[in-house]
């Protein structure tokens, strides 16, 4: 049996997941977290990690950003914990891993339209990719890939 990994991209109100095979990397699904007045909605969050019920987790390790402001780092780190909250609650192991290891391993940078175009070239026909404020689901995909192809040479 195929074991399916999921992928965040954290954030507060733009968080982004997806789940994909091994061996295949076929996408089982890929979407946004969602969220209910400006923050991640832990109960609807639940929802989709019990539905789809993926084997493993890699959630971005991330911190607040230079110059963000109070309110929005607390806000960004509410989101990040609720998101990984959730996972864990749910009996799904966690890994998490920087944004600078995965996206380096796989030639990328902090551009998020470089990372929205590899995930078009990976899986053309992915409809849920469109749009330009879709890097977020690009990024989730391509950490789940990045993980697929570094635990199966293990």
């Amino acid at each position: 049996m195929l074991r399916k990994v999921m992928a965040i991209d954290p954030g507060s109100v733009s968080a982004a997941y997806a789940i994909v095979e091994e061996e295949t990397f076929r996408i089982v699904d890929v979407d946004d977290v969602p969220v209910v007045d400006k923050m991640v909605d832990a109960a609807g969050w639940s929802q989709i990690v019990e539905f789809w019920s993926p084997d493993r987790a890699v959630i971005e390790q991330v911190s607040a950003m230079p110059k963000q402001g109070v309110s929005s780092s607390f806000r960004f780190g509410m989101g990040c914990g609720l998101l990984r909250g959730v996972v864990i609650a749910c009996g799904i192991p966690v890994e998490q891993v920087t944004p600078s290891k995965w996206k380096r391993e796989m030639g990328l940078d902090a551009d998020g339209e470089k990372s929205r175009a590899l995930a078009l070239r990976h899986w053309p026909h992915c409809l849920r990719l469109g749009r330009v404020k879709d890097h977020g689901r690009a990024e989730a995909l391509l950490m789940a890939r990045w993980f697929l192809e570094k635990t199966s040479k293990q």
